[in-house]
């Protein structure tokens, strides 16, 4: 797999605050001279060497591992004379860039070269740094040496706490508490060989060739095997991502799905990237062990039940391969049982990518339509609007809209005209019933809520004569937030405050439908990019005025997506108190598993207006 590390920055220390230092938070710089330094000295007992920027020479180690491709090659160095400090570790990757190191495994070297610390993404991104030899020369004095024992992670060796609270500032200038935090036991790691026996798969395998599994068996699992992400103050601190050192022809890296295992051992060096965190870079691939569950499909709906469902489509325009055109149909037809009313995200216009101005996605709605229609089933109709120019975020150009699908011969779209991309839908009072000005139309699309970010369409349908109000949504998205395995502690999360003002504007439109009508019939649906206990969902559900009915599935089910090996909740539907009784299922066919048509599952309510 060709390396993603491409942006490489000098370390630049800040002075530790005295009162810190007194107080015994921040360590005392190790005295040991860069003349004598061993592999502990230079990586210290905090996350920044006290050697960082000084030459160093005749560092004696083993060579653990060799990394031979991509744009940062190099290896690993472990002493096998670990000092007796469990915070600092006793390994190091010594970086040669393209070159290729003339050494092999088991080698016994002597390194020379300037102690760096390298941010992957770059110091501003907000992650953690890998202390590392640079501009490295060695002297190999023996051959076929025994490699240091691997560090076995295990629930006991790692603690349950994630990462020390420090306020949201920066922890590199703590000292390492590796037997308090997991953070701090990988970075006390940082470089040397470690292990994981029997390890459950909890994120599939990516077309990066890498999955994640944990070193908890037993922790916040899910009901189909993943690790469950329910709250801010439990990341799941046995998740690590393995990627492979083995050559691709001697050992192809395992397709595995969650739920799957990697029977044996599986060990390596413990690296950090940009794209995970923590990382065994496997010189040993323990066996996969395919026992995971298999593909969802939800039930039909009855003759009396309205069925909604919402799915994220992940950027589908004309110019997407048919073969994913086919797959979801198939699971709209098949997976979800033909729902009556179908809520898409991420609907792209009639050109996809291609940034010039074309903002129509009718060309992509017949292409998904029609391949439903030859998969058997309903011959759908669709309902949107289309967005300004460039003015929704998303993939430039793509002009990606939440949009509707309903099937005409179970439900009826009230279809009232006046809907554009700058006219808010308001809600009126006709015949003691709240109706919309417009249908479809967009909820409050000039609100600054909205900027660079997909506007709620509101839609006002008929199921055996009642009407129901669905309103799909795409909220915006979690770029910027600082990584779970960020420096800052805890890590801030920036674009929340964008989703719960969102969120706010949506609440607000539901309010004004209620006021109308107190048993109005209203389904709050789409990719919300937020957790069931964030303060956007918190807002939209204020009041009692709408119910998230993931918090009425069991615990170990409340998920529909999986990141880094958390298996989250970012897609909802929401109902209003008429709506109370209802059936709710998360159909979990793309998010766990290697092959996606998309990366979210969909999601299916049945209610009985």
């Amino acid at each position: 797999m060709p390396s993603r590390r491409t942006l490489r920055r000098p370390l630049t220390l800040s002075a530790a605050a005295a009162a810190a230092l007194a107080a015994g938070l921040l360590a005392v710089p190790q005295s040991a001279s860069a003349a004598d330094a061993r592999i502990h000295d230079i990586q210290g007992s905090t996350r920044i060497s006290p050697l960082a920027g000084k030459q160093v020479t005749g560092v004696p180690g083993v060579v653990t591992a060799v990394r031979s491709f991509g744009s940062a090659r190099g290896f690993w160095l472990q002493d096998p004379r670990p000092d007796r400090d469990a915070a600092t570790s006793e390994a190091i990757f010594v970086f040669t860039g393209k070159e290729t190191p003339d050494v092999a495994v088991g080698d016994a070297v002597e390194v020379a070269g300037t102690v760096s610390e390298y941010y992957p993404g770059g110091k501003d991104a907000g992650l953690q740094s890998v202390t590392e030899i640079t501009g490295a020369k060695w002297t190999v004095t023996s051959a076929k040496n025994r490699l240091p024992a691997a560090f076995r992670l295990t629930p006991s060796s790692v603690p349950n706490r994630y990462a020390p609270d420090h306020g949201g500032k920066d922890i590199e200038p703590l000292k390492l508490r590796p037997g308090s935090y997991a953070l701090d036991r990988y970075e006390s790691l940082e470089g040397m060989r470690v292990a994981v026996s029997d390890a459950p798969v909890v994120g599939p395998t990516t077309s990066y060739h890498e999955l994640w599994v944990t070193a908890e068996p037993k922790h916040q699992r899910t009901a189909r095997g993943g690790t469950l992400y329910s709250s801010y103050a439990d990341p799941n601190a046995g998740r690590l991502k393995v990627t492979s050192l083995i050559p691709f022809a001697e050992r192809p890296f395992p397709v595995a799905d969650v739920g799957d295992a990697l029977k044996g051992t599986t060990a390596g060096p413990l690296d950090y990237d940009n794209f995970g965190g923590y990382t065994i870079e496997a010189t040993d691939l323990g066996a996969l062990s395919d026992h995971g569950p298999k593909r969802e499909t939800t039930r039909k709906q009855s003759a009396d039940e309205l069925s909604v469902a919402t799915y994220n489509v992940e950027n589908l325009s004309p110019k997407t391969a048919q073969a994913k055109f086919d797959r979801l149909a198939e699971a709209l037809v098949k997976n979800l049982a033909s729902p009556d009313v179908v809520a898409l995200e991420e609907v792209q216009d009639d050109n996809g990518a291609t940034n010039d101005g074309v903002v129509s996605a009718g060309a992509t709605l017949k292409k998904l339509t029609d391949a439903v229609a030859k998969a058997g089933g309903p011959a759908y109709k669709w309902a949107q609007i289309d967005p300004a120019d460039d003015q929704d975020g998303g993939q430039p150009g793509g002009n990606i809209r939440v949009a509707f699908l309903y099937n005409p011969d179970r439900v009826s779209f009230t279809d009232i005209p006046g809907g554009d991309a700058t006219t808010p839908v308001k809600v009126e009072k006709k015949d003691g019933r709240a109706a919309l000005s417009v249908s479809p139309g967009r909820i409050d699309p000039g609100n600054a809520a909205w900027k660079d970010s997909r506007k709620p369409l509101a839609g006002q349908f008929s199921f055996r004569g009642k009407p129901v109000f669905v309103v799909a949504n795409h909220f915006n998205s979690k770029g910027g937030d600082q990584g779970l395995d960020s420096r800052f502690q805890p890590p801030a999360r920036t674009s929340e405050t964008q989703r719960t003002a969102q969120a706010e504007a949506v609440h607000g439109f539901v309010t004004d439908v209620l006021a109308a009508d107190p048993k109005a019939a209203v389904i709050v649906a789409g990719d919300l990019n937020d957790y069931q206990f964030s303060p956007a969902l918190k807002k939209l559900t204020a009041g009692g005025v709408l119910t998230d009915r993931v918090n009425r599935l069991p615990k170990a089910e409340r998920y529909g997506y999986v990141y880094n090996g958390n298996s989250q909740a970012l897609d909802h539907m929401l109902t209003s108190p008429a709506l109370a009784r209802a059936d709710y299922d998360i159909v979990h066919l793309n998010a766990e598993f290697a092959d996606q048509a998309s990366d979210h599952d969909p999601q299916v309510l049945r209610v009985k207006p």
